[in-house]
């Protein structure tokens, strides 16, 4: 195959993703539902478990990426940050996969009625990576029509694209399987290597350990050419972007540190504050 028929056949599996690269508004709404409203395509969740109303104050405030934490405890997945809270009750079925289930069942394929773009459901993995990969793979084939999957090299999108983060183990049963429902949260490290967007579907790494600024004074003319060279690096393969601990004390320094990550193209904004990342998002022309 040459390589531009190579590279164009990568660039139409990544794009498959839809979670992978940005559709203008007209392209993301599905053509037979009555849109609701505009989803927050740049909105993930972090922590998200840790609300009031798991999943449901999330899409309440229209996020499009929410993060779970996964404990394997026999054959449950159990939802925490830690292992000392875990809840037999509160597992990844109850919490995520049912809820999701029968939104896209009564919302006519879509997470958010009439918007076509899967929901990114983060998936960290707590406990070690291997066993409980292939145990969350087991759970996710208990809903053929929810995931976007993976087979044989082509990608196949559903209503939802889980990407699995977390203990470094997964990787290994992930990269051996010919179909899959979920894809791996690569890390800077793993920017312009051999692993295509229809493995690593998003990038994420720790703001702090890669940039000075945190939203305070200007931004060092370095670090943002670093910050879009990192951008550019990833969506020329079909890849998002993602950093976690950046700073997300409500103030000028946020909305100062958001809105640059936004000019640089990066994906998602990483919060706590569901009603403040809507309420800055809102703001800005919707994509």
């Amino acid at each position: 195959m040459a390589l531009t028929t190579r590279r164009r056949a990568l660039t139409t599996l990544a794009a498959a993703l839809a979670g992978a690269a940005a559709l203008p508004a007209s392209q993301a709404r599905a053509g037979t539902a009555r849109p609701g409203p505009h989803p927050l395509w740049n909105a993930h969740a972090h922590n998200d478990y840790e609300h009031p109303r798991p999943l449901f104050d999330a899409l309440d405030h229209r996020f499009n990426s929410v993060e779970a934490d996964i404990f394997l405890v026999g054959d449950q997945l159990l939802i925490g940050h830690d292992s000392s809270e875990l809840d037999p009750t509160r597992t990844l079925e109850s919490l995520y996969l049912d809820p999701l289930a029968a939104r896209v069942c009564a919302d006519h394929g879509s997470v958010y009625r009439g918007w076509r773009r899967p929901l990114q459901l983060l998936v960290d993995i707590k406990t070690e990576g291997s066993s409980t990969y292939l145990e969350l793979d087991r759970h996710l084939r208990r809903y053929p029509h929810l995931f976007t999957r993976y087979a044989h090299g082509r990608v196949h999108p559903g209503p939802v694209t889980a990407v699995i983060s977390g203990d470094r183990a997964a990787r290994i049963p992930m990269e051996a399987q010919e179909e899959r429902r979920a894809f791996y949260d690569g890390r800077l490290t793993d920017l312009g290597t051999a692993a295509p967007a229809t493995f690593i579907s998003l990038i994420s790494d720790n703001w702090t350990q890669n940039f000075t600024w945190s939203g305070e004074g200007a931004f060092p003319d370095a670090e943002r050419q670093k910050l879009r060279s990192i951008t550019a690096a990833a969506h020329a393969r079909g890849q998002q972007v993602r950093f976690w601990a950046t700073p997300d004390a409500a103030g000028p320094a946020r909305d100062a540190l958001w809105t640059e990550l936004l000019a640089a193209g990066v994906d998602y904004l990483n919060t706590d504050d569901l009603a403040g990342l809507e309420n800055f998002l809102d703001t800005r022309p919707t994509a």
